[in-house]
């Protein structure tokens, strides 16, 4: 019998169902250290010295500045108002030009080599490209550095990508606040290059000296295609890719445009909008952009309303500002979460309609 138990015993050994016995100690024979929690330092920031690095020129510590301007970070709020109070006596003298068109019309090819022409010239330019974020998760590519290679590594200029972070009007939120901190750096021509949301645009124009729209032929944007709205405050129309078999249709849409635009309201007091070919391929029409530009600002100027128009974007910004806080403390304050919430859902169940809802929100208890 004990016969059969050992043969029983070694079929199994055989079978590719039989589990060799394992090593009973985990121990590797490595002395065991006891494993310190990672915490993340908090980095001080010294203000001063930030400021006067940015000052001379340094494009790392203008990134910096930056980031600590768009941080969300409580406690990083009151260090960014520091720096911005510090820069606030040097700003001002730049040119600031808004750069918006439909996907696809070029913007950022365009923006490389009007700025390397500028940048060239010995103009400090700084490109502040916004990239919208993703509905669903709130990330951006923010690709626009990538595509500006040439324009990047030039001594002369400095880009900054930034997400919209679900703001309307094709900028980032501290865009005017980040363009103040550039100025303060030395950078005399600022590019500000939305995401192209078509009527919206009134954002960018509230925050610029100069705004151009770059369009193209033959991509629905042509006159029928055109938003009366976003005409309205364009001092310039950029017809791109003016190049090739194109040219000669690029320059019947500049004309065709001129027309329009002669018989809409100017933009700006004192300046008749106009359109100009241009070709980013062929490097043509950017000299006449920039004498454009030129042109605009000094006549502007003599009328006194290039003055005007930025203490009308402060005014616009100090409002702004006053909104965005006000919603920002109603919903800190105790409970109106939970009643929003609650009233929500009988909104949704058809319980309650929307204006008599607002009424239970914000009547006084």
């Amino acid at each position: 019998m004990s016969h059969k138990k050992n043969e029983d015993k070694s079929h199994k050994k055989d079978s590719a169902l039989h589990v060799m016995g394992g090593i009973h100690s985990s121990h590797d024979g490595m002395k065991r250290k006891k494993r310190r929690r990672f915490v993340k330092k908090e980095t001080s920031v010294n203000i001063d010295s930030l400021f006067d690095s940015i000052a001379a020129g340094s494009r790392n510590d203008l990134a910096r500045g930056i980031t600590l301007i768009e941080s969300m970070k409580r406690s990083d709020h009151d260090l960014a108002q520091n720096l911005l109070q510090k820069a606030l006596p040097h700003t001002g003298e730049s040119v600031r030009i808004g750069v918006s068109g439909v996907p696809g019309a070029g913007k950022s090819t365009f923006i490389e080599t009007f700025g390397l022409m500028l940048a060239d010239k010995g103009h400090k330019v700084a490109v502040l490209a916004i990239d919208p974020s993703s509905a669903v998760s709130g990330g951006s590519i923010l690709g626009d550095k990538t595509r500006m290679e040439k324009l990047t590594n030039h001594p002369n200029a400095f880009i900054r990508p930034s997400p919209t972070s679900g703001t309307l009007g094709g900028v980032h939120r501290k865009t005017r606040e980040t363009m103040l901190l550039c100025e303060a750096a030395g950078f005399d021509i600022i590019l500000i290059e939305t995401v192209g949301v078509g009527q919206s645009e009134i954002a960018v124009r509230n925050m610029v000296d100069f705004f151009a729209m770059v369009a193209i032929t033959g991509a629905g944007d042509d006159l029928q295609g055109m938003k009366k709205g976003i005409m309205e405050i364009t001092d310039l129309i950029i017809v791109h890719k003016a190049d090739g078999d194109n040219v000669r249709r690029a320059k019947r849409t500049a004309r065709e445009f001129k027309q329009i635009l002669h018989y809409l309201q100017p933009a700006t007091p004192g300046w008749l909008s106009t359109a100009i070919p241009v070709s980013s391929y062929e490097k043509t029409g950017h000299e006449e952009v920039w004498e454009t530009i030129h042109d605009f600002r000094e006549k502007v100027m003599e009328t006194g309303y290039w003055d005007d128009r930025r203490k009308n974007q402060v005014k616009n910004w100090f409002h702004d500002m006053i909104y965005e806080e006000l919603v920002e403390q109603f919903f800190r304050r105790d409970g109106v979460k939970e009643k929003v919430a609650q009233l929500e859902a009988k909104i949704l169940a058809d319980e309650l309609p929307v204006t008599k809802a607002m009424e239970l929100l914000f009547q006084e208890e």
